[in-house]
């Protein structure tokens, strides 16, 4: 992939540290992997879906000769019931994940996001694994089923790049939708700071798919302006989902407000917990690479 058509939250120099680690399952879902992922389904008999570059110590067998004789490359062949680790990507793009704090200069939630996915993209599709994109919104604003072509994996760049934050204040429908449009089991990563007014029914829509044996990852983004309110006499504090404005002093309402948002956190994580989804809390003060590689080594530990 050269650099001239690479997303701008694409850092090939930063990720080649990372290249070597993969993004592995925790448990047991659908695919072959060729060994390299647990599964349930083993054999090559379904519908042809695509073709990927053949992985050293495959077994031959699996290579489309016919391919290799006409461009002298090794490809095989993948099958509706043996393709590599699914992964969708579902990014939440609500108002509230443009918030960048008192920094004008700093990355927002939503960029934040965006440099973890696109990198995340980057290595999965090195694995020669398939991921997708899903844009939550009040309604499911966009979608692409998993690939691991490399045409592919610059689209889910192309589209996590055009991503901006529009008003949203419930979220389970478009996870509903997507799941409703998920007819194999993967993985979902869930990239959102949940706060949204429909917590509970968000829970119930992760609740299906971890029904179905999807494996279900959720990335809690908090920005550190939002856990501690800034030092000052006198601020004015602007909803971000068109919720009006607040005047007042930060000492007067700090302690009701970070003891509020602490409960806030906690009871998303329990919930997500309860239901078997791999919770982490991800700063936004801490550079996406090490999330990331925190993430990668976490799974393969």
């Amino acid at each position: 992939m050269s650099q001239a058509t690479c997303s701008r939250f694409l850092d090939l120099r930063a990720l080649a540290a990372l290249e070597h680690m993969r993004f592995t399952t925790r448990h047991r879902i659908d695919g072959a992997y060729s060994g390299r992922h647990r599964s349930r389904q083993q054999g090559g008999a379904g519908e042809f879906v695509e073709y990927r570059e053949y992985t050293g110590g495959e077994d031959l067998r699996r290579v489309d000769w016919k391919v290799f004789g006409r461009t002298g490359k090794a490809f095989v062949r993948l099958h509706q019931d043996e393709t590599n680790l699914r992964c969708t990507v579902a990014i939440d793009a609500s108002g509230s994940m443009a918030f960048r704090g008192g920094n004008k200069g700093a990355a927002s939630k939503l960029e934040y996001a965006q440099f973890l996915a696109t990198a995340l993209s980057h290595l999965i599709g090195r694995s020669q694994d398939q991921v997708g994109l899903a844009v939550l919104g009040e309604g499911l604003r966009q979608t692409l089923a998993p690939g691991s072509t490399l045409p592919h994996i610059r689209l889910v760049q192309s589209e996590v790049e055009r991503l901006r934050a529009e008003s949203a204040r419930r979220m389970a429908t478009s996870l509903n939708q997507l799941f409703e449009r998920s007819s194999r089991r993967g993985v979902l990563l869930l990239i959102s700071d949940f706060l949204m007014d429909d917590l509970q029914e968000l829970i119930a829509a992760l609740r299906l798919f971890r029904h179905r044996g999807w494996e279900v990852i959720a990335l809690h983004l908090v920005h550190p302006d939002e856990e501690r309110l800034p030092a000052g006499t006198a601020f004015r504090f602007e909803g971000m989902e068109a919720d009006g404005a607040v005047a007042c002093c930060p000492a007067e309402i700090r302690t009701a407000y970070e003891q509020q948002f602490a409960t806030h956190l906690g009871i998303v994580r329990q919930l997500t917990l309860a239901i078997g989804v791999d919770y982490r809390l991800v700063s936004t003060a801490i550079p996406y690479l090490q999330t990331l590689q925190g993430l990668l080594v976490e799974r393969t530990g």
